[in-house]
C-alpha cells in the first residue's frame, strides 16, 4: 500500500518538476553507487568548450553533495517549490516554466564562468524559492518552528542558514539575484508606465509542451457532430428499446 502510494504520489507530479527532482535523484544515486564521479559533472569552462565535455552544462545543476541533511534539505525545498510554482503561476504555462528554467540556467552559468562555482543546482534552487515568494507576498513561513515570517523573506532566512551551517552564501546570493531579475522582467517591469515585456517564450517551447487550448466559440458542422458519425449512428440503431 505505502509502496502504491508514493507511486501515485509520483505520478502525479507535474512533468517539469517530476523530471528535474527525478534527474537530480537519479544522479545522486548513480556518484553514491560510483557508477559516475563527481569530477565527472562539476562545472569546468575549459573542460566544456576546449575539451566539447557539453553535458556539464547540465550535469553541474543535478548533483547536490552526497546522501546526507543537505542533500534531503535540497530536494525537499526543491520538490516542494518547483512543484507549487508549476502548479500555481505556471499552471497551463508549461513552455513559459520550461523557459524560465533556460534564462536562470543560462544567467547561473555566465556567471559561473567567471567564478569558481562547480555545481549551481542549490543556487537553481533558490531562484525558484525566490520568484515564488515573491508571487506569494502575503503568506506567512514558519522555519522549523522557530521563526515567523512573511514568504519575500524565505530565501533570506535559508542563505542565513546556510551561513550558520558554515556554508558559502555565494550560491545563495547568486540564485536570489538570478530570481529578481526574472522576477523584475516578467511581473514588474511589463506593469510599468513605458514598459514591455522582454521574456518572451519561443514559439518551438510553446509547440513542444504546451497543448493547443480548444477554442470556446467554435461550433462544428453538423455533419462533425459526435451524434452525426456513422459510427454512432450504428450504435443507437443497435441499443434495445
Amino acid at each position: 500500500m505505502a509502496y502504491q502510494g508514493l507511486a501515485q504520489e509520483y505520478l502525479g507530479m507535474p512533468a517539469v518538476t517530476r523530471a528535474y527532482t527525478t534527474a537530480c535523484v537519479l544522479t545522486t544515486a548513480a556518484v553514491q553507487l560510483e557508477f559516475i564521479t563527481p569530477f565527472q559533472l562539476y562545472f569546468n569552462p575549459d573542460l566544456i568548450f576546449r575539451k566539447f565535455q557539453i553535458w556539464r552544462l547540465i550535469t553541474n545543476f543535478l548533483f547536490f553533495g552526497p546522501l546526507g541533511f543537505s542533500f534531503f534539505f535540497n530536494m525537499i525545498f526543491l520538490y516542494r517549490y518547483c512543484r507549487m510554482l508549476e502548479e500555481g503561476s505556471f499552471r497551463g504555462r508549461t513552455a513559459d516554466f520550461v523557459f524560465m528554467f533556460l534564462f536562470g540556467g543560462f544567467l547561473m552559468t555566465l556567471f559561473g564562468l567567471f567564478a569558481s562555482l562547480f555545481f549551481l543546482g542549490q543556487a537553481f534552487t533558490i531562484m525558484l524559492v525566490y520568484v515564488w515568494s515573491r508571487r506569494n507576498p502575503y503568506i506567512r513561513m514558519n522555519f522549523f518552528g522557530l521563526l515567523n515570517f512573511q514568504a519575500p523573506f524565505l530565501p533570506w532566512v535559508l542563505m542565513g542558514f546556510s551561513l550558520l551551517l558554515g556554508n558559502s552564501i555565494i550560491i545563495d546570493l547568486l540564485g536570489i539575484a538570478v530570481g529578481h531579475i526574472y522576477y523584475f522582467l516578467e511581473d514588474v517591469f511589463p506593469n510599468q508606465p513605458g514598459g514591455k515585456k522582454l521574456l518572451l517564450t519561443p514559439g518551438f517551447l510553446k509547440m513542444v509542451f504546451d497543448t493547443p487550448e480548444e477554442d470556446p466559440n467554435y461550433n462544428p458542422l453538423p455533419e462533425d457532430q459526435p451524434e452525426n458519425q456513422p459510427g454512432a449512428q450504428d450504435q443507437n440503431q443497435q441499443r434495445p428499446q
